[in-house]
């Protein structure tokens, strides 16, 4: 019996196989090797290979009708492998098994191509040409199932090239690029305006960051001047405090001398008031001694002399008052009597006038004419002559007449009384003729 034959594969994987009794091979004993090695027996062990290797495949289309009718050439690239899946494996195994590369992948790109036209049936140009990426993610989505189904996994799947020969894409690239052109130009116009505007908001800004940065530099150098001034308005407190709580101190220090002071001068006054007490006390008896005794002698002395003198004039005082008491009683009785004899006489004339009525009053009116006259006349007393100047000689005598004629009403008018009523009743009383009354 031979060895067994020792099988690695790295590249391919091998598929061992037994023989029945009838010469053929049972499913259940198939054995698939993916990078590994097995027993294989000679005559009895049948081992068939199939690449694991990625396989590069170039699908193309030439002339599809995309949805709009143009038609187009699609070229792509696309990466597949054999899936080592053990139940992929199988599948793939059972299409493609003793068949070569070439033919492999002639099936999975008719496969491909036929996926590939039947998405560009349903894509306009634009989309296609626009969206690469797009257009062969459909088509892995779309070919994936169907080569899956093969044991086959598409690696990936990309659009090589797109063109077609009415130039259509050309015209559309022309299109295109005028209108990139375009957007070109007016995107440099727009960037130009831009730019100037961002320029002139640039110069703004650098304006303002300026302006801010000087009015920072003015808020730092005034708060620095502030922080000075506030620095040298502290130190100069400080300087303050520290002058004054010096000087309070010294005050506070000449003070306490002071006291010191003051307190010696008290006690010096103490003893210098006691020194001067002793001295007045002695200075006190001496004049006691000296002074005060002798003048209370002569004190005593001018005393008993002035009670004399005293003495003497309240006994003279009381003589003179009883003199001047017994005189002003002798003129009192005198008075007395005088006033007595008056009143007597008043009493008399009183009830002699009562008795003679108006009569009585016009004889003392009449009385008294000549008194009032001469009081009257005592200011002519003092005249030397009086000269009456009158035009006319009789105009004197009238003169005259008329203030005589005049009297009798001023009297009645000073007194009441009415001479020539009186002169009447005297008249009649006396039973005789009237009597004119010349003045």
């Amino acid at each position: 019996m031979n060895p067994p034959l020792p099988c690695r594969g790295y590249r391919a994987g091998p598929v061992f196989h037994g023989l029945d009794e009838n010469h053929t091979v049972p499913p259940e004993s198939e054995t698939y090797m993916v990078g590994g090695w097995a027993w294989a027996w000679w005559l009895i062990t049948d081992i068939q290979r199939i690449t694991l290797e990625i396989m590069t495949l170039q699908p193309k289309c030439e002339d599809v009708e995309t949805a709009e009718g143009v038609a187009i050439t699609v070229t792509g690239v696309a990466q597949i492998k054999v899936m080592t899946d053990h139940d992929l494996l199988a599948i793939a195994c059972e299409q493609f098994l003793g068949k070569s590369v070439p033919e492999i992948k002639g099936v999975v790109l008719q496969t491909l191509e036929g996926h590939l036209r039947s998405i560009l049936g349903t894509l306009t140009v634009e989309q296609i040409y626009q969206d690469r990426d797009k257009f062969a993610q459909l088509v892995r989505e779309v070919a994936a199932p169907d080569v899956g189904r093969m044991g086959i996994e598409i690696l990936s799947f990309t659009i090589k090239d797109v063109y077609d020969k009415l130039d259509y894409l050309s015209s559309l690239g022309k299109t295109q690029t005028a209108a990139v052109q375009r957007d070109a130009d007016i995107g440099v116009a727009e960037a130009e305006r831009d730019a100037g505007i961002r320029e002139a908001e640039c110069k703004k800004e650098m304006m303002d960051v300026k302006f801010l940065a000087d009015t920072k530099m003015a808020d730092s150098k005034r708060e620095l001047e502030l922080q000075k001034a506030a620095f040298n308005q502290e130190v100069n407190t400080k300087k303050a405090e520290a002058q004054l709580a010096y000087e309070l101190q010294a005050a506070k220090e000449q003070q306490k001398i002071r006291l010191e002071e003051i307190e010696i001068e008290v006690v010096q006054r103490k003893k210098q008031i006691t020194i001067e007490e002793k001295e007045i006390d002695r200075t006190e008896k001496e004049l006691i001694a000296t002074v005060k005794r002798p003048a209370e002698a002569e004190a005593y002395k001018m005393q008993q002399l002035a009670e004399g003198q005293k003495m003497k004039k309240v006994l003279t005082a009381q003589a003179e008052a009883e003199k001047i008491r017994k005189i002003g009683a002798a003129e009192a009785g005198s008075i007395e009597a005088i006033g007595k004899a008056e009143a007597e006489k008043m009493r008399l004339k009183a009830e002699a006038y009562q008795q003679y009525g108006e009569a009585a009053k016009t004889a003392l009116v009449l009385e008294a004419l000549p008194k009032i006259a001469a009081k009257v006349a005592a200011p002519l007393g003092r005249t030397n002559e009086i000269v009456i100047l009158s035009g006319e000689g009789n105009r004197v005598t009238g003169e005259v007449n008329r203030l005589l004629a005049e009297l009798p009403a001023s009297v009645n008018a000073l007194t009441g009384i009415d001479l020539l009523k009186v002169r009447r009743d005297l008249a009649l009383e006396a039973h005789c003729s009237p009597v004119h009354l010349c003045l």
